[in-house]
């Protein structure tokens, strides 16, 4: 279990793959550990508390009806206390994204210990003012949002929470001309030292997580499904297994290497390989005592033990104090 939030995380975003299987969505938060996440993320809806009967579906799903679908694969209590609890099994955190004040209040009831704000909801005043009260960890996407409202909806949360910002682009899948990388960067300098950075993925590949991961991004969401044919929402923009597990392996070893800068005059490492590789200064002919040493006189060749190829013109002028063999590894006791 991550217990810190600072800490690098993965988000597996579990959504609403399940399609209201309680079975399934047990069975989800098991893969996601098992393919290296260290947080579990679902979507808390109440129906109706959220959404009107008549509100529109969005253009990369029109299977049923919004309230009919949120009804449909919304969980009890019970469920999500039981959601949480498999969570902590499996060694992983639970977050969920809240669309209502009574969503966070069931979350609340239940012990959730920190929460999603959905690209959707970062204008929805009421719902932040709610998590600022109650001063758990946030993580907040901007998929949606322009800097005035993100300014808004920070400046509501960050005194009061920890609070993670995600670039994200609401786009379903995201094209790679809109991933947004540059924001990050953005992110930092206008938020600084106010907020963590974040990265919500919703490209079809694998490469725009870890490059978020080097670009600063300490938190980065993905979503997961068993199969990209199964029914719902997010089911055909998720990661399949295999997918997942190289995913989460290639962000995690980008923050391995992150953490771990190389000072370039710090040489030791290389130490037999320099011997090994490098060149040292050689005859490149036999040379008679006291014969002064000229440029074609030498040759450079490994290995790197002798003098240097670099401190070749320290050399050149010098009078040999015996008389030379071709390829003779000079030493500064052939000079005088």
């Amino acid at each position: 279990m991550i217990n810190k939030f600072e800490d690098k995380l993965l988000i597996a975003e579990i959504g609403s793959v399940h399609d209201g299987s309680f079975g399934n969505a047990c069975n989800l938060i098991r893969l996601a550990a098992d393919c290296g996440a260290e947080v579990v993320k679902f979507q808390t809806h109440i129906a109706e508390e959220e959404t009107l009967r008549n509100a529109p579906m969005p253009e990369y799903f029109k299977g049923e009806p919004r309230y009919e679908y949120f009804q449909r694969t919304s969980f009890t209590k019970p469920e999500w206390e039981m959601l949480i609890s498999e969570s902590r099994r499996c060694g992983v955190n639970f977050l969920s994204s809240p669309f209502s004040i009574a969503a966070i209040e069931l979350l609340e009831s239940i012990g959730a210990e920190m929460y999603k704000v959905a690209s959707g909801e970062v204008n929805n005043i009421p719902l932040l003012e709610k998590l600022a009260s109650i001063g758990k960890p946030v993580v907040l996407s901007s998929g949606m949002s322009s800097w005035a409202e993100l300014d808004h909806a920070i400046s509501i949360l960050v005194d009061n929470v920890k609070l993670c910002v995600m670039q994200c682009s609401s786009a379903y899948p995201c094209p790679l001309e809109y991933v947004g990388l540059n924001v990050l960067g953005e992110l930092k300098e206008r938020y600084e030292g106010k907020i963590m950075l974040g990265f919500s993925d919703h490209t079809a590949g694998l490469a725009a997580g870890p490059a978020a991961a080097a670009c600063g991004a300490n938190i980065i969401e993905k979503h997961l499904t068993f199969s990209k044919a199964m029914y719902g929402s997010d089911a055909a923009n998720a990661l399949e297994p295999e997918e997942y597990r190289l995913y989460s392996k290639m962000v995690h070893e980008t923050w391995q290497m992150l953490s771990h800068p190389v000072n370039k005059d710090d040489l030791l490492p290389y130490k037999d390989m320099k011997l090994i590789f490098e060149k040292s200064i050689v005859s490149s002919k036999k040379i008679i005592q006291g014969e002064m040493i000229k440029l074609d006189d030498l040759c450079f060749k490994k290995p790197g033990d002798g003098i240097p190829a670099k401190d070749y013109r320290k050399v050149i002028g010098l009078v040999a104090a015996r008389n030379i063999d071709k390829n003779h590894k000079f030493k500064m006791e052939d000079f005088k």
